[in-house]
């Protein structure tokens, strides 16, 4: 709002204009916002009784975490709450991706938040712990892919920038995969293009979902992808400097960089409570719409592919996972790891629980230096 209220006083004015500067100032809004409240949050949190109680089918494992019993957890809805409040302050709100990225946020908010609550109120039910079970969380994501793809597929089609792949072909850059260190990228059909939306909107918010394990390590390393995809989504928003790295340059894109800089700032503030010893958790009502605002981010701008690099952490949680599934059922009980995801495997093996993370976050520092080494390197 505050885009539009001083847009006759900033015409002219580079500096507020520039989807960068206002990303900062998100960031730095976020940062402040979650840091200050945090605090009334979790007391809140405590008189309602919503503290989390971690039960693995790991005995060693329970007991390592039994000093995380009664923690709050559900502290994501205060992160949602300062990122929506970012963007309708900084963004253009008259931008189609922004209104979307909304619905993404609330979409998949309240998907966690119920999640959530059907865990913290099992014993008073007398169910499972489990929540939701998985196909339906995963129905729910894919019906957002869906509606997402859709959407995005049909409003670039009206507002497309065409770019040149090869030496005659030429095709809307909506329909451009961007390929790291492979200049002119892979086209896209309509069924391939809808494919890849899901398989990113689904495989995303399910991977920071499964990093959320330990305090402080999917909030750091989704500080790190989010400051990445802040310069990747700066640069195809660009028609200048998409130009000349040679990125196809998405129309009304760029306004998504305050998204990854209210991302940023957030998950900074958020990581202030949540580092060892965690004074709050940002259970699935946070992870899942933090994973999948990245993985929108990474579909607007066609940087799919820039999102494993950059997000290598979560796609090895992921795998962890599905290996250790895969491998269980086929040899009839057997396991590949102590436990998955993989940052158990390193806790039951005898690293510290800050070890663990600070090694994990460095892995993320390292994973988002080589993304963003590819732009050069094409």
């Amino acid at each position: 709002m505050l885009y539009h209220l001083l847009q006759h006083y900033i015409q002219g004015h580079y500096a507020y204009e520039n989807p960068l500067f206002r990303g900062i100032v998100a960031a730095l809004f976020c940062f402040m916002f979650v840091l200050l409240l945090m605090p009334r949050v979790i007391r809140q949190l405590m008189r309602w009784k919503i503290g989390d109680r971690p039960e693995f089918d790991h005995a060693p494992l329970n007991e390592l975490t039994r000093d995380k019993a009664n923690v709050p957890t559900m502290g994501g809805a205060l992160i949602l709450i300062s990122i929506a409040a970012a963007v309708l302050l900084l963004a253009d709100l008259g931008n189609f991706y922004v209104r979307m990225g909304l619905v993404c946020a609330l979409w998949l908010g309240v998907l966690g938040g119920v999640d959530d609550w059907l865990k913290l109120t099992a014993a008073q039910r007398g169910g499972s712990r489990d929540g939701l079970k998985f196909w339906e969380k995963l129905l729910f994501q894919i019906g957002l892919g869906v509606l997402l793809g859709a959407f995005i597929y049909k409003y670039g089609g009206s507002n497309h920038a065409v770019i040149s792949v090869g030496e005659q072909l030429a095709v809307p850059s909506y329909r451009v995969l961007i390929v790291p260190f492979y200049k002119a990228g892979l086209t896209l059909g309509t069924f391939a293009f809808m494919a890849v939306t899901v398989l990113v909107m689904t495989g995303t918010s399910n991977a920071v979902n499964l990093t959320d394990g330990m305090d402080g390590l999917a909030a750091g390393c989704v500080a790190l992808c989010s400051l990445t995809f802040m310069m990747l989504t700066y640069i195809t928003g660009s028609v200048d400097l998409a130009d000349k790295l040679l990125f196809p340059y998405v129309p009304k894109s760029g306004e998504l960089v305050v998204y990854c800089g209210a991302i940023l700032g957030s998950c900074l503030g958020f990581l202030w409570h949540n580092c060892h010893p965690a004074r709050v958790f940002m259970g699935d009502t946070g992870s899942l719409p933090l994973g999948g605002l990245i993985g929108f981010v990474a579909i607007v701008t066609r940087q799919e592919l820039m999102l494993f690099l950059a997000g290598g952490v979560f796609v090895i949680e992921a795998v962890s996972v599905l290996m250790q599934v895969g491998y269980f059922k086929m040899s009839g009980g057997k396991r590949v790891f102590r436990c998955a995801p993989l940052h158990h495997h390193f806790h039951l093996g005898g690293w510290s629980e800050p070890q663990v993370v600070v090694r994990f976050w460095l892995l993320s520092a390292l994973f988002t230096g080589f993304a963003l080494a590819t732009i050069k390197l094409r």
